[in-house]
């Protein structure tokens, strides 16, 4: 199966079709387990560092081996059949257009609806509290979780997908990394009660997107190029506030768009009824508008058009 051609179709499918409502979604079932199985951890009073690592491991290894048997009994279907079988997972790793959508609901009811509906809509996709959030604090929680999410949703799983190719194990590298991040996103909090049970999960994830973090938030700049933003500005507030996050890798993609849309991010934000100080990001040099949301979405479907580019010269020359 020609590699590059893999690529091109999983990017497509993501893009045309994104995540069907009614499809089996492999992530869905990932996140039933780590939720049944934190449940049983705590339960046992394992809500520890080591309750976290055995948390991770069981995870991870119960996601790739069953992937691994799946993929097995498929490939005994022959060759049409097993591809399609991988093509399918890989485009459910990606979230491009799932992303875009969920992103662009709550602009939607910024617009049209009441900051109630939008407080709602960006609930779903910020783990902050937002029943208290303003217009404005919406827009910005919105624009710094498409940024960071396009490092999370799109580069980081193209990235891993391509080593996967390459070493012919497509599927289960990029559903380590998508299992990783899942772990992150459902238990690698600072905050309560996931302080000790999520701390293993958190350090994997910021671990297995250090390259992609750094290597989405350059083709995010460079996208500024094409999309007529302030490229220099971008380039001067990645260089000064990438380390402006708790996380060492969100900083980057959120200081990238910050600098190119000429807005500040970041700040105070309240996490389970706690309030969690973080420095700022970026210049207000204008108030953020609904158009940002927006803008994000095309720096984040720019940069992934530029990955899949680096992406298939790579994979043309090394298979």
């Amino acid at each position: 199966m020609n590699l590059f051609f893999v690529l091109l179709t999983v990017t497509f499918l993501d893009y045309v079709i994104g995540d069907p409502p009614n499809w089996p979604h492999p992530i869905i079932y990932i996140g039933k387990l780590i939720s049944w199985f934190e449940k049983l951890l705590r339960k046992h009073g394992l809500a520890t560092k080591f309750g976290g690592l055995i948390l991770f491991i069981v995870t991870v290894w119960i996601t790739l081996g069953t992937l691994t048997i799946i993929l097995g009994i498929f490939s005994k279907a022959g060759k049409v059949i097993e591809g399609i079988v991988v093509i399918y997972f890989l485009t459910s790793a990606l979230a491009a257009t799932c992303l875009k959508k969920e992103v662009m609901k709550v602009a939607y009811a910024l617009e049209n609806g009441t900051i109630n509906e939008s407080r709602i809509a960006l609930s779903y996709l910020v783990g902050r509290d937002t029943q208290t959030l303003s217009h404005d604090a919406i827009i910005k929680g919105t624009v710094e979780t498409t940024a960071e999410n396009t490092i999370d949703g799109v580069i980081a799983p193209l990235f891993y997908m391509v080593i996967g190719l390459i070493l012919d194990c497509p599927v289960q590298m990029v559903f380590l990394y998508k299992t990783i991040n899942t772990l992150d996103s459902m238990v690698g909090y600072i905050q309560e009660p996931y302080t000790q049970i999520g701390y293993v999960s958190a350090k994997m994830d910021d671990l297995v997107n250090l390259i992609p973090a750094r290597l989405g938030s350059f083709l995010m700049l460079l996208s500024g190029i094409f999309l007529r933003l302030d490229v220099k500005q971008g380039l001067r507030i990645w260089k000064r506030d990438s380390r402006n996050h708790k996380s060492p890798n969100a900083g980057h993609p959120e200081s990238v768009v910050a600098g190119l849309l000429g807005i500040r991010l970041g700040g105070t934000h309240t996490y389970f009824s706690q309030v969690l100080e973080k420095p700022t990001i970026g210049d207000p040099i204008r108030n953020p508008e609904l158009q940002d949301i927006e803008m994000t979405t095309h720096i984040m479907y720019v940069a992934e058009l530029m990955m899949i580019i680096l992406s298939g010269i790579l994979l043309l020359f090394i298979r």
